[in-house]
């Protein structure tokens, strides 16, 4: 039988603690709650987890800290709540090394979704491995995205993206020319029973620009279509 996946939660509201740890674990996780990064940090590197899920502002050490100190000894997936709606503390937060951001308050399907597609990614544990999949690798041009292992490579070069960004990128690219409307792109990425303003896409869109512009200056292939939405650039 395989082993149920260990999830870190913390964070300083309790209420949170409770309702979203009674929601993992009734989808079969095991759960581990703290109520500040400090105590987090000190389990964590005695007996590591599979996931974190870390809230940004914490006493005695934020999610932040907590994520920078956890990277130097482990990549274990993490994704941030924040009650914050700054650009600046995400994109930081996303340049660290966080898989994915998620804003308060939210559903917690939502969240069950991202954990379960996080640590599908990193499947199997058992020690089998994988059969190799060639038929679902999403090619176009210098663009190459690999669903099942969650790579994305631009001209050969790795590019690291969050779940969200890259659900996002492959419905663009799934049909280069066609134009995808902000609600579209939600409903690639989001749960349908989570409302998302078009600000949340639109930031999106600017993080993967930004991402891709690194490895390649000339990146253009995502084009704005004002007042529609996007489109990924045919070949």
């Amino acid at each position: 039988m395989k082993e149920k996946s260990t999830i870190a939660l913390v964070d300083d509201e309790r209420n949170i603690l409770t309702s979203l740890g009674m929601a993992l674990e009734a989808e079969g996780y095991k759960v581990r709650t703290y109520s500040d990064g400090a105590s987090a940090l000190e389990a964590l590197t005695e007996d590591p987890a599979d996931l974190g899920i870390f809230d940004i502002k914490m006493p005695r050490m934020d999610g932040m800290e907590l994520l920078r100190r956890v990277r130097q000894q482990s990549d274990m997936p993490v994704i941030f709540l924040t009650s914050k709606d700054e650009e600046i503390d995400e994109l930081f937060g996303l340049k660290m090394g966080a898989d994915d951001y998620i804003a308060k308050p939210f559903s917690q399907r939502l969240i069950v979704e991202r954990v379960r597609a996080i640590l599908r990614r990193l499947s199997p544990k058992d020690g089998t491995t994988p059969e190799p999949v060639v038929a679902n690798i999403l090619e176009r041009g210098k663009l190459k995205l690999d669903p099942e292992r969650h790579t994305c490579h631009w001209d050969n070069r790795p590019v690291t993206l969050t779940v969200t960004e890259f659900l996002i990128l492959q419905a663009l690219a799934h049909r280069p020319g066609v134009v995808k409307t902000r609600d579209a792109l939600m409903d690639a990425a989001y749960d349908d029973q989570v409302y998302v303003d078009d600000r949340t896409i639109d930031s999106h869109i600017k993080r993967l620009r930004k991402k891709f512009k690194q490895v390649d200056d000339n990146f253009d292939v995502i084009e704005t279509l004002y007042g529609v939405g996007y489109r990924f650039k045919e070949a």
